[in-house]
């Protein structure tokens, strides 16, 4: 997929215009009803995802581009953003209890998902959540991403699937699939 600095930047930049509200009020109302205490999201970007739980929440978020952590960091002061690649997570094991990306693995080469997947697994300590665009034979969308299969990907794993389902338009409007995992 694309590794270009500059694609990335611009993503970066134009992050800040993607916030979408119900979708954050959503992940952060799914963390609160599971009872988790501490979130990560991967790829976070900016940090537009994680913007809405409250200092009482131990949240990290993680990310390979420079210019979305500068973001990230002056628009949450009290949150833990890191410069990270999804394969090698710098965390304990099992010591984030809500482990979350937003069409993150769209952009990964199957081997770096398949390695993702594992330190995914490893870091989280009750719950992991995907939301992914989605088709059952992860065909590719364009030259910088595929559709993803995320129920499929997660059977060798020790998770129950919880749910598998299509966002509703309203919160998502690209209709990702929405995966909740709660780890064995």
């Amino acid at each position: 997929m694309n590794n270009d600095k500059e694609f990335w930047d611009k993503y970066a930049n134009e992050n800040e215009s993607k916030f979408n509200e119900e979708f954050a009020k959503f992940v952060r109302d799914l963390v609160v009803s599971l009872r988790c205490t501490s979130v990560l999201e991967i790829g976070c970007g900016t940090g537009i995802d994680l913007r809405l739980f409250p200092d009482t929440f131990v949240v990290h978020g993680v990310d390979l581009n420079d210019t979305a952590l500068d973001i990230a960091k002056t628009k949450s002061l009290t949150f833990n953003f890191k410069k990270s690649s999804i394969v090698d997570l710098p965390f304990k094991d099992s010591s984030v209890d809500f482990v979350f990306t937003h069409q993150l693995l769209n952009y990964l080469e199957d081997s770096v998902l398949e390695k993702g997947i594992s330190e995914m697994h490893r870091v989280a300590g009750k719950y992991i959540m995907n939301c992914e665009l989605y088709n059952e034979l992860e065909t590719q969308i364009n030259s910088n991403s595929k559709f993803r299969n995320m129920q499929k990907r997660w059977l060798d794993y020790k998770v129950k699937i919880v749910s598998n389902v299509d966002m509703h338009e309203e919160i998502d409007p690209q209709k990702s699939r929405f995966t909740l995992l709660r780890k064995l």
